[in-house]
């Protein structure tokens, strides 16, 4: 932490991952753990569609119902196997004569059913103690003993298969995929930025690890449709490759707010009243495995933490880096506008006319607008006739130079600006509009110093006083 305070001042505070206060409990999307919050019902005959895919079916089943199920499919294919050798023993009459030694039975020592049962599970396991047999006088028990080894097969397949799937399946890995439980709201490179942190726990790499956004909101079209839970991509660099993740070491994921992202108009205040949720996915093939895995996780509004950064985790040690998780979630405070990125591209607008190097040195009453040239009617009069803007002040002619159609001054925002529309030759002339102040000290030859004008219009004009 004291490195921290060299490298950032003394001026930061460092805070918990969570918005001190107390929080909006509401129904997530999706859960921290990136479980969907997602129940289907009322399917009706669509149910028997599952069966049409069991394999998948009996993967996505809890891990109790599959060891029940496969517990009973054996226990039940036993004895069902099992009774059909007892049932030809029976029908035989084997089980009255076993004990006569002239007599030749279908199998060899099957005196009962457990006898018939113990010979069934020697026969699929293939144990053969060498006990019990069948013999060559019994073509039924031939036919069984087929049927059994091409039954006992595909049961195998499908179950061992379906529980090697199941143990096999990456979901466990994401559980060593972290986000950070908050996303915080600061400027990067002078723009204003949506972050969050991802890391792995393990030395294992997540192979093409990529990483997608989602804000989940609802909306109400021009139209008066209403979408529920409108989903919206939040670009996270996919248009730079940024999106493409090396994550050996934990990563902060940025996202640009511009007038192409849906937080444009976002602003500290209004945060507070928004409700979204931004879903998280992460990506990757897993180096040990070469299996797709996916960890997600979300953040509401009441997760992202205006004015934050994140507190910095790598350190370098003797011959490696460090990274410290205890650090991962802790955030601290950075001098960030309160305003949205609209609001501030808004008023950069306003004022980027007066930010000229000329009128540095002015006040803002002193600055000056320009407005677009207007094309000046009676003429033929003399006469001025304006409807002027609001607070604005027509012009008598006789204060006009002859090359001049129009001058007015208006009221703008408390400001007192100066509009001056020159028309040359008959046209008005949209390339450059005088922008100086009329103060005391404004000197005739500024009103006519467009390099544009007519030479005869800068030599021969008159001053025009407000």
């Amino acid at each position: 932490m004291s490195a921290v305070r060299r490298k950032f001042g003394d001026e930061y505070q460092a805070v918990g991952p969570t918005r001190s206060g107390t929080r909006r409990e509401r129904q997530r999307f999706v859960d921290k753990n990136g479980r969907c919050n997602v129940q289907h019902g009322n399917l009706g005959g669509e149910s028997s569609r599952y069966l049409s895919d069991l394999f998948t079916t009996l993967v996505d089943l809890k891990w109790r119902w599959n060891l029940l199920i496969f517990l009973l499919t054996y226990t039940v294919a036993w004895l069902v196997m099992a009774s059909m050798w007892w049932g030809i023993a029976y029908l035989r009459g084997d089980l009255h004569r076993a004990h006569d030694g002239t007599y030749s039975p279908c199998v060899a020592n099957v005196y009962n059913f457990p006898s018939a049962f113990l010979f069934f599970i020697e026969t699929e396991a293939t144990i053969g103690y060498g006990h019990r047999y069948i013999t060559e006088r019994c073509p039924e028990g031939i036919v069984l003993f087929l049927f059994q080894s091409l039954l006992g097969s595909i049961v195998d397949a499908f179950l061992i298969g379906c529980m090697f799937i199941k143990m096999s399946q990456p979901k466990k890995r994401a559980e060593t995929l972290m986000f950070s439980h908050a996303a915080v709201v600061s400027q990067r490179d002078g723009k204003l930025c949506l972050m969050f942190r991802v890391g792995n726990l393990r030395n294992s790499h997540m192979v093409s690890a990529q990483i997608r956004c989602k804000l989940i909101k609802s909306r109400q079209t021009p139209e008066g449709e209403f979408l529920p839970l409108d989903q919206c991509e939040l670009d996270v660099g996919f248009g730079t490759g940024a999106d493409q993740l090396f994550l050996v070491s934990p990563l902060t994921i940025c996202h640009e707010i511009n007038s192409k992202s849906p937080f444009f108009c976002l602003s500290q205040r209004s945060l507070r009243s928004e409700q979204f949720e931004i879903v998280v996915i992460l990506e990757g093939i897993v180096e040990t495995t070469g299996m797709t895995c996916q960890a997600r996780t979300s953040y509401t509004e009441d997760e992202v933490l205006w004015g934050h950064r994140f507190l910095p985790v790598m350190s370098l040690e003797d011959g490696f880096f460090r990274v410290d998780y205890s650090q991962f979630h802790a955030t601290f405070e950075v001098p960030t506008p309160p305003y949205s990125v609209k609001e501030q591209e808004e008023n950069l607008s306003l004022s980027s006319p007066l930010n000229s190097p000329g009128n540095n040195n002015k006040t803002r009453r002193e600055q000056v607008c320009s407005l677009d040239c207007i094309d000046a009617a009676g003429e033929k009069n003399n006469s001025l006739s304006v409807n002027p803007l609001e607070g604005g002040v027509p012009v008598q002619p006789s204060a006009m130079h002859p090359s001049f159609s129009m001058i007015v001054a208006c009221q703008l925002r408390g400001l007192r600006i100066s509009f001056i529309v020159i028309k040359v030759k008959g046209a008005v002339c949209n390339s450059h509009l005088c922008h100086l102040t009329h103060t005391s000290s404004h000197k005739h030859e500024d009103c006519l110093s467009c390099p544009k004008l007519d030479p005869s219009i800068r030599s021969g004009g008159s001053h025009v006083e407000f």
